[in-house]
């Protein structure tokens, strides 16, 4: 009688933005031989430290360097999409197999993060780079119009980050005008995923959100940041597209508005995003994914323990 192999297993941690999941996935990491595959849609581009969140000094504890991957792997203006994401997460997960170690994959990205659970299989439309080049001239909420009057249903879906975000309508747009579907057809994973989630309250996560990005502006040279990232040759428009931070110090950078109308708009907005970002986890639990939350390391650590020996 044979039996049944099975498959390997994936530690996922997910949360809002302030959450501490990167410290819990660090600290779990450690404690299983683990390695660290980031779900983050801006941690992949190289000089967007500060903004983003990297904090690669984190990922060092009592001395030894967790690995991880997928963090910094192309420049600013390099295109890095949902598809190249999937791919080289799923290679980074089989190489941390391989080696006997355990894949964390952590982040609050939820639509990378689904692509890699759910197993997306993505739209193998290629995009017609002079019709590209004509969309990106569109203003965001243009580009919404032109998606509302091809799929109005799917458009009146979309969560408002979506709405908000000009490369995803692009290629919702050029998914659209091929005839395909844009709701991504999912295949069965190939590992056995185990969600854990930080969830601070509202009240918690918006103290943390201001204290951080204070932090940031003051002590860890955000603005600074931003103003390499120019003289690099970053666009305006180009840190526009890649939101929150970076759009709001590229408004205050041009004087648009003063530090402290910047500083009150962008702590709002992060909030707002975060609250969105908890919004993604409900549906996916209402989606049928089972999603675990954890006060703290000791809980987690123990939930593991069990989901290992199984």
């Amino acid at each position: 009688m044979s039996t049944q192999l099975k498959k390997p297993k994936v530690l996922v941690i997910v949360g809002p933005t302030a959450s501490g999941k990167t410290a819990l996935g660090v600290k779990l990491a450690a404690h299983f031989a683990g390695e660290i595959v980031s779900a983050d849609s801006r941690q992949v581009f190289r000089g967007l430290d500060i903004g983003t969140g990297k904090d690669l000094a984190e990922y060092v504890l009592a001395g030894r360097t967790i690995p991880f991957h997928l963090i910094d792997v192309c420049e600013p203006m390099e295109e890095y999409n949902l598809a190249r994401y999937q791919k080289e997460a799923l290679e980074a997960i089989e190489k941390i197999i391989s080696k006997g170690n355990l894949p964390l994959l952590v982040g609050g990205s939820g639509l990378y993060l689904q692509a890699v659970v759910d197993g997306y299989v993505l739209s193998s439309v290629t995009p017609d780079q002079d019709e590209r080049v004509q969309l990106e001239k569109l203003s965001v909420s243009e580009l919404y119009e032109k998606l509302h009057l091809l799929k109005p249903d799917f458009a009146e879906r979309l969560n408002n980050s979506d709405r908000q975000n000009a490369r995803r309508l692009v290629r919702y747009l050029e998914i659209s005008k091929n005839q395909q579907s844009l709701i991504p057809k999912t295949e069965k994973p190939a590992y056995d995923f185990l969600i854990l989630s930080l969830n601070p309250d509202d009240q918690t996560m918006r103290s943390r959100i201001e204290k951080r990005l204070v932090n940031r502006l003051e002590k860890e040279g955000l603005v600074a940041e931003v103003e390499r990232l120019l003289d690099a040759g970053v666009t305006l428009a180009r840190l526009n597209s890649l939101g929150l931070e970076y759009r709001y110090l590229a408004w205050y950078l041009q004087d648009k508005i003063d530090y402290e109308t910047m500083v009150n708009q962008l702590s709002t907005a992060i909030y707002r995003f975060a609250k969105r970002q908890k919004t993604w986890f409900k549906r996916w639990v209402k989606q049928g994914r089972e999603i675990i939350e954890v006060s703290d390391e000791e809980e987690a650590v123990a939930i593991v323990k069990r989901w290992l020996k199984n």
